[in-house]
């Protein structure tokens, strides 16, 4: 039986070993580090971590040709009063009429909502941001859309583990001296993230003991991130650098 001691030091080596710049260049993070401003950031991290399914450089190459048909210059392109439609090839089945909407939505929020920051950071609860994701949905969809593109975004009250978005705030929300996360969402605290529940990380907390759930969904999210907790209450999400590690790069 691995004591809870013994977990917590191989989870915080692992954390060192994966928590670094050259963690970046074989990930999805790469794309937001291409820009300072801070919009830009968050709509890059936003955009890319919505494809972020599939395989690693598919999603970093499709990543990098949403950035090129954003000019470059994605809050520029989201604060377009006219928008060209855009009828390219995007990710798997995230396609031109979703990429549309997308641009469509995020104006919207930066024109009606003071931005993606301020809408988190409004509907936060004081222990995890579940109810900001389930509001960010609904704010999203507020204007007329395509009932195909709901899909791509997830609400934890419908059961979901939300991997995509926990993965967005992480980006955004955790600050460390690392390098690979943003922090620049100074109205968030780190202590309330979730991890970013998939396969991967799944699986490597079932063999070490940090998840029973069978399925990835929102009640095996909320199991984690008390077993997270229990070892660092402050900065929780840390350790999916070592669940994704020990799951992508070693095949633990």
């Amino acid at each position: 039986m691995i004591q809870d001691s013994e977990i917590r030091d191989l989870l915080e080596e692992k954390v060192i070993q994966y928590n670094n710049p050259k963690f970046i260049k074989s990930d999805p993070i790469q794309i937001p580090h291409q820009y300072s401003l801070k919009e830009d950031i968050e709509i890059a991290g936003f955009l890319t971590a919505t494809i972020s399914w599939g395989n690693r450089k598919m999603i970093i190459r499709n990543a990098q040709n949403m950035m090129n048909i954003l000019g470059n210059s994605p809050y520029d392109f989201i604060m377009q009063k006219k928008h060209n439609h855009i009828d390219r090839y995007v990710h798997r089945t995230f396609n031109e009429i979703d990429l549309n909407y997308f641009i469509k939505a995020l104006h919207n929020i930066y024109t009606k909502h003071n931005g993606l920051e301020h809408i988190f950071s409004t509907h936060a609860d004081s222990n995890n941001f579940q109810n900001s994701i389930h509001e960010f949905k609904r704010i999203f969809f507020e204007i007329e859309h395509p009932a195909r593109t709901q899909k791509h975004v997830s609400d934890p009250f419908k059961g979901s583990a939300a991997k995509r978005i926990n993965m967005f705030l992480r980006w955004m929300v955790r600050k460390d001296d690392a390098g690979v996360d943003f922090g620049i969402w100074k109205h968030l605290d780190p202590s309330q993230l979730s991890c970013p529940l998939d396969v991967h990380s799944g699986n490597v907390a079932r063999k070490l003991g940090l998840l029973t759930r069978a399925q990835n969904d929102a009640k095996a999210l909320m199991e984690l991130d008390t077993s997270l907790r229990k070892m660092d209450p402050k900065d929780p999400v840390k350790y999916d650098f070592a669940l994704f590690g020990l799951g992508v790069f070693e095949k633990f």
